[in-house]
């Protein structure tokens, strides 16, 4: 089995030890200092008290790989589409693409059922260009649940989780998914393959819409967050408006609101993703997290007053920063009073 990690990042390096360790022809894409730290020395995992080196093949050129059996994304979602062209030698008749990104993916409305199927979702895949150059068909959910962070050049430090739970669009379980999920059990990971997707995708998403951007903010960890009353109430409720949003799509919720947040508070001390990449100066993912939602609540016709208010701020926060070049809509309720 040959494996591509695309963006062999804190995620994609952590995937990349522990898939090469099980016997995986694994070749990793990454750039920089990071890359040439992995082809000098190996690309080291430090998980525990243990220290994993192992010596993949590492490039910045797809070109030298050829077509793989899986390519496993692990870039930021809004990275994607600049690199579609130097994805293409990587895909043959038979490639699956598994997104293993935060928030919506582009085949999100593939084999969906209802009046969006085949839709595209212009704030993650502007022009649709992932769903026609990557196709649909090729796809396999992930979501990502471990903590990972790049320590130094070649080295990743595990902190926490394991899970990396799959699913096909139409909710098969597929021969080409159960053979993942089969590699990613073998290399230590834990890889069930769900019927429903979609509700996995919704339930991660769920905290990273208001958590991330209400931390990009404030500055706070989620244990702030979740504890103190006026930032749980608007987390609340931007978590109840994309509730709705995405029942209307046909999602079923596991948990309720109020545990949701709790599971987040537990956490602890920890800088989301988007106060992370506002602290080091990284573009951040605003659109894939919190502007997809208010495009697909503009689809739904679901108001959206929270999350839309908490949208601008954050965005026009990353703009400052240099951070962010999106457009985030008004609320309608924004265009009436200024009308007025």
């Amino acid at each position: 089995m040959k494996i591509c990690i695309y963006g062999a990042g804190a995620i994609g390096g952590y995937l990349g030890v522990q898939l090469a360790r099980a016997g995986v022809e694994v070749s990793l894409v990454a750039r920089g200092a990071h890359l040439a730290a992995m082809k000098a020395n190996g690309l080291k995992l430090l998980i525990g008290d243990e220290e994993r080196i192992v010596h993949p093949r590492c490039t910045d050129d797809p070109a030298e790989l050829g077509a793989q059996d899986f390519v496993i994304i692990c870039l930021k979602a809004h990275s994607i589409t600049g690199v579609l062209e130097r994805m293409q030698p990587l895909l043959g008749p038979h490639t699956r693409i598994v997104t293993a990104v935060n928030g919506i993916p582009y085949w999100y409305f593939h084999k969906h059922g209802g009046a969006h199927q085949g839709s595209t979702l212009e704030t993650i895949d502007p022009g649709g260009r992932q769903w026609r150059e990557l196709g649909p068909e090729r796809a396999i959910g992930c979501i990502v649940y471990p903590a990972t962070e790049i320590e130094a050049p070649g080295v990743i430090r595990h902190v926490y989780g394991d899970r990396f739970p799959l699913g096909e669009p139409s909710g098969e379980i597929t021969e080409d998914v159960q053979r993942l999920s089969d590699v990613f059990t073998k290399a230590g990971m834990q890889a069930p393959v769900l019927e429903r997707i979609r509700d996995e995708i919704w339930l991660k998403l769920w905290g990273n819409v208001c958590f991330n951007p209400i931390s990009a903010l404030t500055h706070a960890t989620l244990d702030v967050i979740c504890s103190d009353p006026p930032t749980r109430a608007l987390s609340k409720a931007i978590m109840l408006e994309t509730q709705a949003i995405a029942e209307t799509f046909g999602v079923k919720f596991r948990v309720d609101v109020e545990r949701r947040i709790e599971g987040a508070r537990k956490v602890g001390a920890h800088k989301t993703s988007m106060l992370q990449d506002l602290e080091r100066s990284r573009p951040m993912e605003i659109d894939p997290l919190v502007t997809v939602v208010q495009e697909m609540g503009r689809l739904t016709g679901i108001p959206t007053p929270s999350l839309d208010a908490m949208l601008a701020l954050a965005a026009q926060r990353a703009r400052i920063a240099g951070l962010y070049d999106g457009t985030v809509l008004p609320s309608p309720e924004a265009k009436v009073a200024a009308v007025t």
